[in-house]
């Protein structure tokens, strides 16, 4: 018995090893994959910010070809959708400032789209013109879209943090960071009012 025991110690390092190298293997590969998974939400949240820049610009044409409407409001929207489109976040290395700024670019084109909305009630006849109607209607099935994306991206990171967090994952995972979330706008518990 004594002269299988190297040999018992040896086998028993071997499958100890290979155990541990197929976790430490497993354990980054579900971290690529939670990785992924943010980076794909992410994606998701940008092509439905563009979805409703795409429809803005069609928006304004739409008013603009159908009332006398008034300068300011639509170069404020115009200008908040340029401003919203020029910020671009890196989804592997997405940090709450950065979020921040997103957000807030977006928070403008929202708040100037409220605006025109608000002051196309002045034209009758632009209320009744159904491009403009159904351009309406795609703004708000828009806005939906925005809000399930941005769900589904903070679903993402709250996977993907709590994987990279926890330990042992933690112990082997020292190059992925915590991403941050998705927040509201400061302000955004308010409700918004609407004057007529």
């Amino acid at each position: 018995m004594r002269k299988f025991l190297p040999w018992i110690i040896g086998i028993g390092l071997i499958i100890i090893i290979a155990i541990t190298a197929y976790l430490v293997i497993d354990i980054k590969n579900s971290a690529l994959r939670f990785n992924q998974a943010t980076e794909k939400e992410w994606g998701n949240v940008q092509t439905s910010y563009q979805r409703r820049n795409d429809l803005i610009g069609n928006l304004v044409n739409t008013v603009k070809g159908a009332a006398d409407f008034e300068k300011s409001t639509l170069t404020a929207v115009i200008e908040a959708r340029a401003k919203a489109t020029s910020i671009t976040i890196d989804p592997k290395n997405i940090s709450a400032a950065q979020l921040a700024q997103f957000n807030q670019a977006q928070s403008g084109v929202s708040s100037s789209l409220s605006k025109l909305l608000v002051s196309v009630e002045r034209y009758p006849e632009l209320k009744a013109n159904q491009n403009f109607l159904k351009l309406q209607d795609e703004l708000a099935s828009t806005e939906n879209q925005i809000l399930t994306a941005r769900t589904r991206f903070n679903e993402a990171i709250q996977e993907y943090n709590g994987y990279i967090l926890s330990i042992p994952n933690s112990w082997f995972l020292s190059n992925y960071k915590e991403k941050a979330y998705f927040q509201a706008v400061t302000g955004a518990d308010k409700p918004v009012e609407v004057k007529f």
